[in-house]
């Protein structure tokens, strides 16, 4: 049975108020594994967040995490220091040290604030030997220009929720980073993303939901969750022209690569076993899969 990996998510923002939506991380974690959602990736933007998300996910397996600081948190964690940072990546189960990177579009004004706190996480990310995890928005070039800099090829890592131009994905597969692709690609507007998954090859992909944002197209205007990383990667199957189960596979041999784990049974292993192109989730909006 391949594995279906959510390969970025924030469990700990999930607020569980739709009417129709999960009650409880519980029943979002047991909706996933029913749309074979075996593993996921859960992300702290903050030391303080990462403190908070590990006592949410604890209780529950099939979840690796991560932390960094985001380049939207700089002015709520202004002075975060390598330190307490580096005992957030001590934990067993945090495989990456992310998120983090810049974002010009909603936060130019603290231009300099970012690039030099991007530029100390790539250099933390190489001391401590885990891949990075990179926010890239409006801010191709020096983004770019930071990792060849402080050599992010070491360590290297993904470029989460990708929505920039296919030179962007070029520069970045160049330097030995994967490219993953959130409900974005379903959206009419992204026809930059589009080209940009024409472009990269099966091998350095992954999909993820960024959940509780980017709900994708058929689910938009609802928290978004782990089971729906499903409708991304169909989507992203049937315009690649592969089956559903080849890039369920390749891109959770991507995630095991990437961030060197190896995925193991989930206690809820068998539920792939349907066919992905019929099998209908009655329990969730009573929309079956539509690709």
């Amino acid at each position: 049975m391949p594995f279906l990996v959510d390969s970025h998510c924030h469990l700990a923002s999930l607020t569980f108020e739709g009417s129709k939506g999960p009650k409880s991380l519980a029943e979002a974690l047991t909706r996933a594994r029913a749309c074979g959602v075996t593993h996921m990736l859960s992300v702290a933007c903050t030391i303080e967040d990462y403190e908070h998300m590990m006592n949410v996910i604890k209780p529950f397996d099939g979840i690796y995490n991560s932390c960094g600081i985001h380049p939207l948190n700089l002015e709520e964690a202004p002075n975060w220091t390598e330190e307490e940072l580096k005992k957030c990546l001590t934990d067993d189960k945090c495989i990456a040290l992310g998120e983090t990177g810049l974002d010009y579009f909603y936060a130019e004004n603290t231009r300099d604030m970012q690039l030099d706190s991007f530029a100390r996480q790539i250099d933390l990310a190489n001391d401590v030997k885990k891949p990075l995890i990179i926010h890239a928005r409006a801010a191709h070039h020096d983004t770019v220009s930071l990792m060849r800099e402080h050599n992010a090829r070491e360590c290297g890592g993904v470029m989460h929720c990708f929505c920039d131009e296919v030179e962007m994905a070029r520069e970045c597969l160049d330097l030995g980073f994967y490219i993953s692709f959130s409900g974005i690609a379903t959206f009419k507007a992204a026809d930059n993303v589009r080209e940009v998954i024409k472009y990269v090859p099966l091998d350095r992909m992954m999909v993820e939901t960024d959940c509780p944002y980017l709900a994708p197209v058929p689910v938009r205007g609802v928290d978004n969750e782990p089971a729906f990383v499903r409708y991304t990667l169909e989507f992203i199957a049937d315009f690649k022209g592969v089956s559903p189960l080849e890039l369920a596979k390749t891109t959770s041999q991507n995630f095991q690569d990437c961030f060197k784990v190896q995925l193991s049974e989930p206690s809820t292993a068998g539920l792939m076993d349907k066919d992905v192109s019929t099998y209908k989730i009655d329990s969730i909006y009573n929309k079956g899969w539509p690709y």
